[in-house]
């Protein structure tokens, strides 16, 4: 699905901002500080409910005002040219309505099916750098997106585990902790299997991303899944082994709430061995490298909200992101401090939508072009 359109009410310094028409690449230009990186955070809101920037919901919302909303129509991918109608409200009090086609949804997942979000920014590097969680997030986003089976799998096992450490944490053996550890090692095994089989079509489409970003470094990068307990057994038997570690500390030490994805060159971390600039490259290819992935499955395309894409990047490695993300079936959000800090890497700068940004108003900017009697 692609945003045509767009509605920012309260968001930061975004008052009242309606965007109509919007394009396969939206290019929002301006002053740090004028409102860009806000409008792909409204969008964010929109596709998962939140914020990227992981700040409270009471710093989000503008001064003064009790909630902040954002809507969009997003267009599918159907020949009939169908329009999807997306809106997400958050109040200060911590309360949320999230709406599909004007009917209200519970589940965050309804929503985030139908706005698939990739963000490449500044936290990005916690893909490399950070803990495991954001690794396994990225994971999670990415089977979620191609295995129609994985979240009512991922909601047993969360189930599963809760349970379980409830029952550990009483401190006595309770007939319910052999059918509780049953129920999460056959749920764990299906999520690793899952997990396993899209780590597989992952890797060489990584890969190949990497080869044209890096290409002197595509040989020397390695994606390595560990799946959270000894590879030799099985989970059951991994849940067995663990059995008095958990008993005494009154939680589930091994499974796939334990799994990670690291990247190695040259067979060390990436993050102790890569100087900044490769590690966006690396974090921008394997964000890349999930949305080929869910372009090629039929799953749909995702859109990219990329922030501040020139910082950290020299002209020759921001060009070629440019000639990916414009390779693929994917509408993408991007913004930067001038606007020829990317049309100027852009493979086809006619097909931008540009829009400057100041003091959190936006407005519409078209491409100057030669008149007739210039052209002659």
């Amino acid at each position: 699905m692609a945003l045509t359109r767009l509605h920012i009410n309260n968001v930061r310094n975004l008052q009242s901002i309606k965007l109509e028409d919007l394009r396969s690449v939206n290019v929002f230009y301006g002053d740090n500080g004028s409102g860009k990186t806000s409008v792909l955070e409204a969008i964010h809101i929109l596709g998962m409910a939140r914020s990227f920037r992981g700040a409270s919901i009471k710093s989000l919302i503008s001064h003064k005002c009790d909630s902040c909303t954002v809507y969009g129509l997003a267009s599918t991918s159907s020949l009939s040219g169908s329009s999807q109608a997306l809106g997400v409200c958050r109040e200060r009090s911590g309360a949320s309505q999230i709406k599909v086609a004007g009917k209200a949804v519970r589940s965050v997942a309804q929503l985030v099916e139908h706005l698939p979000l990739q963000v490449i920014n500044s936290d990005s590097f916690d893909l490399l750098t950070g803990p495991p969680n954001a690794r396994r997030q990225f994971l999670n986003w990415g089977v979620f997106h191609v295995e129609q089976r994985f979240f009512g799998e991922w909601q047993r096992f969360q189930r599963c585990i809760k349970q379980r450490n409830v029952v550990l944490r009483r401190g006595k053996m309770s007939s319910q902790l052999p059918i509780w550890t049953k129920d999460l090692a056959k749920s764990g095994e299906t999520i690793n299997s899952y997990r396993m089989d899209y780590v597989g079509q992952l890797v060489p489409r990584f890969q190949s991303i990497v080869n044209l970003l890096m290409p002197y470094m595509a040989q020397r990068l390695e994606l390595r899944y560990r799946q959270g307990w000894d590879r030799a057994a099985d989970y059951a038997q991994a849940l067995e082994t663990s059995l008095p570690s958990d008993q005494e500390q009154g939680y589930t030490h091994v499974g796939p709430q334990r799994a990670d994805l690291r990247v190695f060159i040259d067979g060390h971390l990436a993050s102790d061995t890569l100087s900044r600039g490769q590690q966006k490259l690396v974090v921008t290819a394997l964000k890349l490298a999930q949305g080929q992935l869910m372009a090629e499955t039929n799953r749909g395309s995702c859109t990219y909200l990329v922030d501040d894409l020139p910082s950290e990047l020299d002209s020759t490695h921001c060009k070629r992101v440019c000639e990916i993300l414009s390779s693929m079936s994917a509408q993408v959000f991007v913004s930067c401090i001038e606007l020829e800090d990317i049309e100027s890497m852009w493979p086809d700068s006619e097909i931008l939508g540009m829009f400057h940004v100041e003091q959190g108003v936006i407005s519409r900017t078209e491409k100057e072009r030669p008149s007739a009697a210039t052209a002659v």
